[in-house]
């Protein structure tokens, strides 16, 4: 037996399952953010056929994905949990790779935008990959788990910008989603052949609607879940803001430059680098000291750390302040994604993340549009200090309206064995 194979069989079957989401997730991570830097630069080589704005189909070339994974995500969460994680994971890599090779071929903005509206229904693999993991890992290390995935989504998101950047410099934009394409499906392999989930259908199958509707009324009425979810949508929605603009800010600030592609991948490399640094330390100690105290302070550094990012007058600067910012951001998912594992019913896991997935695609596809509305009334420094304050709310929510260690809630999960409400 191959020593990598050996090592992975030695494994406990929930850090098996979780070393290899681990490898896929990184993978694909590195493909699905490989187009972000050049996104909107490739709508205006591409051009309108339909007479629309560049600025207007290079924001719903964001949105466009984020409105049908918003509407999809608690319907695949719901079939999860009816069929199994596994078939999730594949449905995101192996769709979402497919799509991927697609976009390099379109001709027009028009197609692209359809390509990523078609792109949001299928994918997801994160919160696919988080229901799996919440599970099959024991409650005591849900923070090492979701950080250690965190990690590999940071990781992949420095490196993929970076990549792409520099491929679509080199090579051009077309090629740039070839590489994307056959990234992702490589992903997707990696979850056939490596994880075998023990998953037990519900003894009893109705409607998917029906479904759908009882496994989501439990969660809705969950307090804690509730507040988890808008920390999520708030949290999202600070991350995703930065997209459509920072290839134009890039611009602005190096006008005389060639390298705007490289430079926005740096960017969004860097911060996602910073991010994947600080991912698992900061979920493991989550599980050690709570993981409401380490979103708190977390949030509020982030906070603090993009108010000064309006003001910057030089590339370097804003890579300085991205990467502090992305340390600080890196404990925002993870401790958010343990507080949801640590509520989930059991068996409602794939119902949970399907409602985290979308609520955050929501976050993503209102975005644009936010930054966008600060950027043409207030000039396009405005959205950091947007950004700088929606952070600072996500950690006066944590502050004022999640669980602490110690609390009621606490001590009534150890009392009963159960989970709070």
């Amino acid at each position: 037996m191959l020593p990598p194979l050996r090592f992975f069989s030695a494994l406990e079957p929930w850090r098996r399952t979780l070393y290899i989401l681990f490898i896929a997730q990184f993978v694909s991570a590195v493909g699905f953010s490989n187009i972000v830097p050049f996104l909107p630069l490739y709508v205006q080589y591409l051009g309108s056929r339909s007479g629309l704005s560049v600025e207007f189909l290079a924001g719903m070339t964001f949105s466009a994905q984020a409105i049908t994974g918003m509407v999809v995500a608690p319907f695949w969460g719901a079939l999860a949990d009816r069929y199994g994680r596994k078939l999730m994971v594949q449905r995101a890599v192996l769709g979402g790779g497919l799509l991927l090779l697609l976009m390099g071929f379109v001709r027009s903005a028009e197609e692209l935008v359809l390509l990523r509206a078609l792109q949001g229904l299928v994918t997801g693999i994160l919160p696919a990959s988080s229901a799996l993991v919440a599970a099959s890992a024991p409650r005591d290390n849900t923070g090492y788990a979701m950080g250690l995935l965190q990690l590999a989504h940071w990781a992949g998101i420095a490196l993929g910008p970076l990549l792409g950047g520099v491929t679509a410099d080199w090579l051009g934009y077309r090629s740039a989603f070839t590489i994307t394409a056959v990234l992702v499906l490589v992903a997707g392999i990696i979850v056939q052949v490596g994880v075998h989930e023990q998953f037990v259908a519900p003894s009893r199958l109705t409607k998917v609607r029906a479904q759908l509707v009882a496994d989501l009324r439990p969660v809705l009425a969950h307090a804690t879940l509730r507040r988890a979810f808008l920390a999520r949508f708030l949290g999202q929605l600070g991350i995703s803001m930065i997209l459509p603009v920072a290839p134009l800010f890039v611009q602005a600030l190096v006008p005389s430059t060639a390298q705007v592609n490289s430079i926005t991948g740096a960017v969004v490399g860097l911060a996602s680098a910073s991010g994947m640094l600080t991912a698992v330390y900061l979920g493991r100690l989550g599980d050690r000291i709570g993981h409401t105290n380490v979103l708190k302070v977390a949030a509020l550094l982030a906070g603090l750390l993009y108010l000064p990012q309006s003001l910057v007058t030089s590339a370097w600067q804003l890579l300085a302040l991205q990467g502090l910012t992305g340390m600080a951001v890196g404990g925002i998912i993870p401790t958010l994604s343990a507080i949801l594992a640590s509520h989930a019913e059991p068996g409602k896991e794939g119902s949970v993340y399907g409602l985290d997935s979308s609520l955050a695609a929501a976050s993503r596809a209102l975005a644009p549009l936010v930054s966008a509305a600060f950027a043409s009334s207030f000039g396009l420094r405005s959205t950091f200090l947007v950004m700088g304050f929606n952070f600072l709310a996500v950690g006066a929510l944590a502050a004022w309206y999640l669980p602490r260690p110690g609390s009621k809630a606490k001590h009534k999960r150890q009392a009963t064995g159960g989970r709070p409400d």
